[in-house]
């Protein structure tokens, strides 16, 4: 293939997922699930415009992507912000976030499937999509305790899901290892991994900041933080850490100490659309529907676990935070949506189990398809149902 042909590629992929979009908005549907779908159309499994070999060459676009994600989700944990909703989504988040994790993995294990890849999908299952959600709240201008409580639980979660699939990873590469499983594997190797990943970004966040001060121009300043995104995921992939905790504790660091983080990551978000739209594009084109028959009784266990697990595990959250009945009742419905982060462990998944990869990609993207279609509907009705959707 010509090197021309993999920038009109790029440029297609692009344009694409533009005009998808526009049919999207028209259909009241997310974006997101227009790039999978227009993604999966053009890709080799389908009409096969774009061939194996192209979606290879756009292999490095998913991992950087998936740094900018973890990089934006980092910017969620503002501790004066945390401060002023108090510890209510911390607890709701953490209780839901690791008890769907443990009940997707049971349900799994328990109806005959493999160990490592019912903890993988265990972790995935924890990650919630905010683009989804945001999009009904500002869509409907919703308003009220539901809305005030989803947003934080929201943020929180995927920084959950992140640290969830860091353990299950860690514990599945020492399973699939020649050594088996033992306690420095199962318990020290996942602790280094994440508490190495959470220095190493914390010092990355400690220079940034520094260099932030020291170069005033926006367009030095956005040089700088994809220098260090990309630093954070290349080093952390040769030093065996989790690359999603150093971008993320990076930018939770960055917020916290810089007087400037505001308009960072306003020129951060100005960068990352055409990213995140070619990121959805090749994991759409990547999902191979072929699979989907080998896989469709566990991708069905995995849709109705997860959604199972997250509507009790918030239930049982918001008890114990001793949340409002509302809360408890409607907040739960308002949490399924799954999309980026979720399609990223996915594809970190194919690393760490190469034999169970295809299908944990194909029913994490063939879920993520059917919860992008009906999990903004839900919310709608959560939220009208509880009276914050006039």
């Amino acid at each position: 293939m010509g090197d021309i042909n993999i920038y009109t590629s790029l440029a297609i992929a692009l344009l694409l997922c533009l005009l998808v979009s526009k049919i999207m908005k028209k259909i009241n549907l997310p974006n997101v699930t227009g790039y999978l779908i227009i993604g999966l159309l053009i890709g080799p499994y389908c009409l096969g415009i774009f061939s194996h070999e192209t979606i290879s060459i756009f292999s490095i676009i998913p991992d950087i992507a998936l740094g900018f994600i973890a990089f934006s989700i980092g910017a969620e944990f503002n501790l004066s912000y945390l401060k002023k909703v108090g510890k209510s989504p911390i607890i709701i988040s953490t209780i839901q976030g690791f008890g769907v994790a443990i009940f997707v993995t049971l349900v799994l294990v328990i109806t005959g499937n493999d160990f490592s890849f019912s903890l993988l999908l265990g972790a995935i299952a924890s990650a919630t999509a905010p683009a989804a959600t945001l999009m009904v709240i500002r869509q409907y201008k919703a308003k009220g305790p539901v809305t005030s409580m989803l947003l934080p639980v929201v943020a929180i979660d995927d920084a959950i899901a992140i640290m969830a699939f860091s353990i299950s990873a860690a514990i599945a590469n020492a399973l699939n290892s020649p050594e088996g499983l033992s306690f420095s594997s199962a318990i020290i190797n996942p602790l280094v991994e994440i508490l190495g990943a959470m220095l190493f970004g914390a010092v990355l966040g400690l220079i940034m900041c520094l260099l932030t001060k020291w170069f005033t121009g926006r367009g030095n300043r956005l040089s700088i933080v994809i220098a260090f995104i990309l630093i954070g995921v290349g080093v952390s992939n040769l030093l065996g850490l989790s690359s999603l905790m150093t971008c993320m504790t990076m930018s939770a660091l960055y917020i916290n100490i810089s007087n400037v983080s505001d308009k960072v990551f306003e020129q951060v978000d100005r960068f990352t659309p055409p990213l995140f739209m070619l990121f959805f594009f090749i994991s759409g084109a990547d999902l191979d529907i072929s699979v989907i028959p080998t896989v469709g009784l566990v991708g069905l266990l995995y849709i109705l676990a997860r959604a199972i697990g997250k509507i009790l595990g918030t239930y049982l959250g918001a008890e114990v935070a001793k949340a409002e009945p509302v809360i408890k009742k409607y907040l739960g419905l308002t949490m399924l949506p799954q999309a980026g982060v979720a399609i990223g462990l996915s594809a970190i998944a194919m690393d760490v189990v190469p034999q169970y990869g295809v299908a944990i990609r194909t029913i994490v993207l063939s879920a993520t398809v059917i919860y992008e279609l009906t999990g903004p509907v839900i919310t709608k009705l959560a939220l009208k149902k509880a009276g914050e959707i006039k």
